[in-house]
């Protein structure tokens, strides 16, 4: 112990502590707050450069909060303003490392069953579901907030087990964008009992060097899962089934064209917000009616299943749970509008796979249409072949009979010069997602059907907000 930390005040000792801050603007009394620094960033992965906030324990003892954790070095150049304090203050090495711990501590006196879930895309949908699946049965689900998976998110969620120590299950997100190790980490704060791979894709390429390198680091979910767990693999990912020799315990595979454990066959998109499929499990097959859209999110559906099975429940139970789900926000929402136009808005991320899928899904359910207008921003961290898939995935888009295209920033050009080669000559291509709104919003007109999709970094939601400044949403 750091010989200011000894001068610790007793009492704090005794002081029943339950809620935890990064931010001292969300700090509230009782809470603890830790205040993070660069060197804790760069220690534990994270890129780029952070503010220091030492600068704002005064703050955070001013809004209440009943102690600091803080770095002995960080400390001593904020000493004049913070001597005062001392007595409430908890010296750490590494601020994250600490916050890790002490999730990790409360984890382990809680000590019941962790799910976790890893992919490339579809995560935060995935989580949602299974969440979603495991709660129709009657258990109390924790699971990740909003899509807090990374190195602060993680433990964050996790302390929430400090206040209430009643949930049955967490379901909890692992991501990853650098190749420090991350989810390895994670999976030390939280050892999964179940470890749900859903797929491996060009995403993050940009910082881990190859697709090679994305599906190893992926791959620590399952290498960190405890012993005797169980493994949930997608079958249709050849990358991800090839993870099946690092399982601690069982394996459980999922798919649609391949051979799995999980399966969904007999598929029919109905209508926006309505997938039709039969579900088999090992023991039992029963129809789902799924409130979402895509081949993607079918996969994602699959993978809620297959813990679902895990954790004893039947084919029809699933089914029934699936059924009442609903998809999180920008991930698939379907809007109607006054006006007599339909937008779905899958706006919260992208990546090939899942814009081809969608794609896809706006042609065969909008057959009846007026028109399928497509507005597509540039996909990020695709790495050094980002042009050639941006250009290969237009050919594609292009061949789908969209009607017309707006490409929105960046190498969304060459999503717009493939679709054009590819034989669509109605396209635009703009600079921002402002912009994008503009144009739709005088392009729309009754009977049409867009989809809106785009990387978060493109902020494609706007689009939607430009439309609402115009149109007005059925009330339903």
């Amino acid at each position: 112990m750091n010989a200011a930390a000894s001068r610790l005040n007793p009492a704090l000792l005794e002081r029943e502590i339950n809620s935890f801050a990064i931010d001292s603007r969300d700090v509230q009394a009782g809470d603890v707050f830790f205040a993070l620094s660069q060197p804790d960033y760069q220690n534990n992965g994270f890129n780029g450069g952070f503010d220091d906030a030492t600068k704002y324990v005064f703050s955070a003892f001013d809004k209440g909060a009943a102690a600091c954790v803080v770095r002995p070095d960080r400390f001593a150049e904020h000493k004049a303003e913070l001597d005062k304090f001392e007595g409430r203050l908890i010296f750490v090495d590494d601020a994250i490392k600490a916050l890790q711990n002490l999730a990790h501590g409360v984890y382990l006196e809680w000590n019941r069953p962790v799910v976790a879930i890893t992919g490339s895309a579809g995560k935060t949908t995935a989580k949602e579901l299974t969440a979603h699946v495991l709660q129709s049965s009657g258990r109390k689900v924790l699971r990740s907030i909003k899509n807090y998976n990374n190195g602060l998110g993680h433990p964050l969620t996790v302390l929430n087990l400090a206040k209430d120590k009643s949930y049955d299950v967490a379901v909890l997100e692992m991501g990853m964008s650098t190749p420090m190790n991350e989810i390895e980490r994670l999976c030390r704060i939280t050892p999964p009992d179940v470890a749900v791979e859903l797929n491996v894709l060009p995403v993050h390429v940009e910082h881990m060097g190859s697709l090679e390198n994305v599906a190893r680091a992926k791959a620590e979910l399952v290498a960190g899962m405890k012993e005797g767990g169980m493994a949930v693999l997608n079958a249709d990912d050849p990358l991800t089934l090839g993870m099946r020799h690092l399982s601690k315990g069982r394996t459980i595979t999922f798919g649609i064209e391949s051979a799995a454990d999980v399966r969904a066959w007999d598929i029919a998109f109905h209508h926006f917000g309505e997938t039709g499929f039969m579900l088999t499990v090992p023991d039992g097959e029963a129809r789902v009616a799924f409130p979402l859209n895509g081949k993607h999110n079918i996969l994602n559906a699959l993978a809620a299943a297959a813990v679902g099975f895990s954790f004893g429940m039947s084919a029809n139970e699933i089914a029934a749970g699936l059924h009442t789900a609903a998809p999180p926000p920008q991930r698939g929402e379907i809007l109607y509008f006054v006006d007599g136009f339909t937008v779905i808005n899958d706006s919260y991320n992208s990546n090939p796979t899942a814009l081809l899928s969608m794609v896809q899904t706006l042609v065969e359910t909008g057959a009846s249409a007026k028109r399928r207008i497509l507005v597509a921003g540039e996909m990020l961290e695709l790495g050094e072949d980002e042009i050639e898939i941006h250009a290969e995935t237009g050919r594609q888009i292009g061949k789908t009979g969209v009607d017309l295209f707006i490409g929105v920033r960046g190498l969304a050009l060459e999503l717009v010069n493939g679709a054009k080669a590819a034989g669509l000559n109605n396209v635009k291509f703009v600079a921002d997602s402002e912009t994008a709104g503009d144009i739709l919003s005088r392009e729309i007109r009754e009977g049409d059907v867009v989809l809106i999709k785009g990387s978060r970094g493109v902020r494609t939601e706007k689009v939607i907000e430009k439309l609402l400044e115009h149109f007005e949403l059925e009330k339903r």
